[in-house]
């Protein structure tokens, strides 16, 4: 399995790129592969619509939408700013959420976060859902957020606490558990319907995740 780890941050040093950091080495030691990104990896400008008409997609947003599609997970470092998503990660999933196949539907994802607030960054998460799980994302129902994120991390990287860095251990090896189930069977895919009206027989809703 390959598993995407993306930072929602632009900021050097940033605790949510440090906690990605040690995600992707957890993932690697499940024995799954994982590559780190930061958004500062895909640059690209404020979503326009009459941008998208005259010009298409730019080019960090179809890098990014190549990085989504080629790996069977992604985890989201995501930073909360005033108690929601940062423009900047909003910004690229709109323009993510412009290419066709549409790369979020269906893919597993998971959300972490770090901040130096007591709560962690986890009001952010829950507001992040909802474009993601809108898209189709199969985003998994726990989280885990870092509080007083300044100084959780040791020297090499790891969480000082040893009871926090057992629960991202353990919340990666069983998100890394659901996709390999998802990704060997089959009879694991699932249907999803925003509206009572939907045709049950239906794959998907005719919606901006197919």
């Amino acid at each position: 399995m390959h598993v995407l780890v993306l930072s929602g941050s632009l900021r050097a040093g940033s605790v949510n790129t440090r906690l990605g950091s040690l995600v992707t080495e957890l993932v690697t030691r499940a024995g799954a592969t994982a590559q780190a990104a930061t958004l500062g990896d895909f640059p690209m400008p404020a979503y326009d619509g009459d941008a998208e008409a005259d010009e298409g997609l730019p080019p960090g947003a179809l890098a990014l939408c190549e990085r989504i599609g080629a790996a069977q997970a992604l985890i989201i470092a995501s930073p909360e700013y005033n108690a929601s998503v940062p423009g900047v990660l909003k910004n690229a999933i709109d323009w993510v959420s412009r290419y066709r196949p549409q790369p979020f539907k269906d893919k597993q994802t998971l959300l972490v976060s770090a901040s130096p607030s007591m709560v962690g960054g986890n009001r952010g998460l829950w507001a992040l859902r909802v474009p993601l799980e809108h898209l189709g994302a199969r985003v998994y129902p726990d989280m885990f957020s870092l509080a007083g994120a300044h100084q959780a991390f040791t020297d090499d990287g790891a969480l000082g606490d040893p009871d926090l860095g057992e629960r991202l251990t353990t919340t990666i090896g069983s998100f890394l558990d659901l996709v390999e189930a998802d990704t060997r069977y089959l009879c694991l895919q699932r249907r999803w319907y925003e509206f009572l009206g939907d045709r049950t027989d239906a794959p998907v809703t005719s919606r901006a995740q197919d």
